[in-house]
């Protein structure tokens, strides 16, 4: 696909293009759609309905160019860690192709572009994206201080749910909040599925993570984890008054939750990247669910 779209590019810039591509895993959709599905989440509930074009178009162009930024920091910052690690020892940074310097430049250029997005709504929302920002250069870091580094990438891919809930109300009202509270628990669930592909490589290379940090306790506290995700979903509804779409998809989320657990239970590395890449469904049917209860509500 990324060959194809480069096929108009000069031969001797194609391969770099290419190469920054592979940087912010152009290649690799899935952890753009975890972020794009909260921050819809968010902009259907504060508009009541399909939001308006405007902070729509926004905060999807927004969606995956942070996301793509925090790509490239993750990988400047995992420069000396990738190579130790058989899944990331072919990322760009690691194999040689890209410069940290070069991916400096295109996390700061992503981040620019990103605050020009934001420029175009009200005050209080660029406010609030320089926290996202912070959060999104931070979270890198934190796997080399602390054991939770997927609650920190959480609270950066979340960020978006305050931001769109200030660009449509120009407040972030309750629900806006539980709604931020559930996206880090579901990320702390996610990540650590995605932590437990690489857990001996991280171990051995001194990174840390919550998949380290649970050990074997590592199923039933993802499982503690879900629960929890749906109590907040729960508390969603009732606050937003959703209507039955909605609650068919938070029961859908509790049995896709339970195939999740099903899939890591012998704790397979290809299983427990199966079941990470499974919550891009839990993502879409929760807001088809809240669109679909937005929808009629208006039509009655």
């Amino acid at each position: 696909m990324l060959d194809a779209l480069l096929q108009k590019l000069p031969e001797r810039h194609r391969q770099k293009a290419h190469d920054i591509l592979v940087l912010t895993r152009m290649d690799r959709p899935i952890g753009a759609l975890l972020l794009l599905w909260p921050t819809w989440w968010a902009l259907w509930l504060a508009a009541g309905d399909f939001p308006p074009w405007k902070p729509l178009i926004i905060f999807t162009l927004g969606v995956f160019a942070m996301r793509a930024a925090g790509c490239a920091i993750n990988d400047y910052a995992d420069r000396h860690l990738d190579p130790q690690v058989a899944r990331t020892a072919g990322r760009p940074i690691a194999a040689g192709r890209v410069t940290p310097r070069e991916a400096l430049i295109v996390f700061a250029a992503l981040l620019v572009f990103s605050f020009l997005l934001v420029l175009m709504t009200n005050a209080l929302t660029i406010k609030l994206s320089f926290i996202g920002a912070a959060l999104a250069a931070l979270y890198p870091f934190t796997k080399r201080y602390t054991d939770y580094p997927q609650v920190v990438l959480g609270a950066a891919f979340g960020w978006a749910i305050p931001m769109a809930f200030a660009a449509v109300q120009n407040t972030v009202p309750p629900v806006g909040w539980l709604l931020f509270i559930a996206n880090i628990l579901w990320s702390v669930i996610y990540d650590t599925e995605y932590a437990m592909v690489d857990r001996e490589d991280d171990l051995a290379a001194g990174a840390r993570s919550t998949a380290i940090l649970f050990g074997d306790a590592d199923l039933p506290i993802i499982g503690v984890l879900m629960g929890t995700m749906l109590i907040a979903l729960v508390m969603i509804g009732n606050r937003a008054h959703l209507g039955w779409p909605y609650w068919l998809a938070v029961a859908a989320t509790a049995a896709l939750f339970g195939w999740q657990q099903w899939l890591i239970r012998h704790r397979e590395r290809d299983a427990c990247l199966a079941a990470f890449r499974h919550n891009n469904w839990v993502g879409l049917i929760l807001w088809v669910g809240i669109a679909l209860t937005l929808a009629i509500r208006t039509n009655l």
